[in-house]
């Protein structure tokens, strides 16, 4: 197609506002966003979204150009193939801003048909801040902007127990929606709402921790041009984002019914524990990502692609995941081994360069919260050590000198970790390097220097 229409062009059935989010970014937008319109497609949730632009002071003008549509681009490597398409979303109402008009927003507490609110407002979005007085005007924080909204929705509806809302935060921290709950909770008491508001808050809004998983790289700009021909639009919000995806949300049977994800195929998870999950996530997919890096790298790879076409590497990291992570977990074997082909297929995405270097900021401390327990676990429950992942430790020691072959390596970490490493390496035997940096307790919270065998394991690699 030579002539790209414009997207605002392509007719748009109107629906309800049933979602409020706080996040006008590529995450929500390739994630949350994408399964609110599979949910409309598949099931009968009927439901839009209204964007509330969390950050700046002007709506980016791409929104209302392109009617709120817009394209995900679905490009990955998913059980053996390629996957390489296209999703419209059409389920977006709109987009406002609280900073260019608070009555506005307020207004929207006011909507009967609002059931959830869902947000992505970084890891630091969080936060209470001491200095949001009383919400004449717009409070600074995320937190402090929804204790306002929802103060409204409580003196609006009388208090009404069937009108409040199911809260979901997409911000990558522990336990999410018990953080965002204290820091509404606290706004409430420090803004002398009535003691009616906090229990109408602690019994009718239910504020549910999640775990989140997807990669959305964003706008394809180097694409650009390809995509205009495969879509037939003009689109300046399109973005590019994986074909995993994944949403763990600790919630009720009673949620189920409400966010009928079980009915799409969506890998959507309302669960009781999200502990399980995040474990798996953290050793299984964050901790074959950080063994990786030494052992590749200095192997001369420069890239997660590059490491699995590699024979040698690509079999180092499947063995890895399969003979010595998943053993030490204790989700179903198959739920585990599922998950674990999924974290391959992610890793051997073409579409996306993932440089090593990048993975390695901090590795010491990733090394000691992904690694070193499934190590210890593993050797608690076999009384031996798992070889691939002891290479990768001696290999990380070996990575932290800082050269290989003469050639730099430009590690990132804090000072005194680098610090400490430009001092181990002025040693030269290498018994003495290890012995030096098993003992360090800043490094892995606790000696290892004292578990029997550890040291001449990790040592007798160093000859490898």
């Amino acid at each position: 197609m030579t002539n790209p229409k414009s997207i605002s062009l392509k007719p748009k059935k109107t629906r309800p506002v049933k979602v409020l989010q706080f996040g006008t970014g590529n995450f929500l937008r390739g994630f949350a966003d994408w399964m609110v319109e599979i949910l409309n497609e598949k099931t009968d949730f009927d439901g839009s979204i209204h964007i509330i632009q969390s950050h700046g002071k002007s709506i980016p003008a791409g929104f209302g150009k392109q009617n709120f549509n817009y394209h995900v681009l679905i490009r990955g490597f998913q059980n053996g193939k390629i996957i390489d398409e296209q999703k419209l979303i059409t389920s977006i109402n709109g987009v406002s801003n609280p900073n260019l008009d608070y009555g506005f927003y307020l207004d929207l507490a006011k909507n009967t048909d609002l059931q959830f609110i869902i947000s992505n407002t970084t890891e630091a979005g969080i936060v209470f801040d001491e200095k949001d007085t009383y919400p004449k005007k717009v409070p600074a924080s995320f937190p402090g902007k929804l204790t306002a909204l929802l103060y409204k929705r409580f003196t609006f509806f009388e208090g009404n127990e069937t009108k409040g809302l199911t809260i979901l935060p997409c911000e990558l921290i522990e336990n999410n929606g018990d953080q965002l709950k204290e820091c509404v909770m606290r706004y409430a008491a420090k803004w002398n709402f009535p003691q009616e508001f906090l229990a109408w808050l602690d019994k009718t809004c239910t504020f549910c921790n999640t775990l989140v998983d997807r990669i959305v790289p964003g706008f394809p700009k180097e694409n650009f041009e390809e995509f205009e021909k495969k879509t037939g639009f003009v689109d300046h919000l399109a973005v590019v984002a994986e074909p995993y995806h994944f949403w763990a949300i600790e919630g009720s049977e009673t949620l189920k019914s409400i966010f009928q994800t079980e009915k799409t195929g969506l890998n959507v998870h309302i669960v009781k524990d999200l502990q399980p999950y995040r474990l798996r996530k953290v050793r299984i997919l964050n901790g074959a990502h950080t063994a990786m890096v030494p052992v590749a790298y200095l192997k001369g790879i420069r890239t997660v692609g590059e490491a699995m076409e590699n024979p040698i590497i690509s079999t180092y990291i499947s063995d890895t995941i399969y003979k010595e992570i998943v053993p030490t977990l204790d989700l179903p074997k198959e739920d585990l081994e599922q998950f674990a082909a999924e974290v391959l297929d992610r890793f051997r995405n073409p579409f996306i360069r993932h440089e090593l270097i990048s993975i390695s900021l901090n590795s010491i401390s990733k090394f000691r919260v992904r690694v070193l327990p499934t190590i210890l676990e593993y050797h608690s429950r076999s009384g031996q050590f798992p070889e691939n992942l002891i290479r990768s430790f001696a290999d990380l020691i070996r990575f932290y000198k800082g050269d290989i072959n003469g050639e730099s390596i430009p590690l990132k970490d804090e000072q005194a970790v680098l610090e400490f490493f430009e001092k181990v390496w002025k040693k030269e035997n290498y018994r003495e390097i290890v012995e030096t940096v098993l003992a360090n307790e800043y490094l892995w919270g606790m000696g290892l220097s004292q578990i029997p065998g550890l040291k001449a394991k990790v040592i007798g690699f160093f000859g490898n």
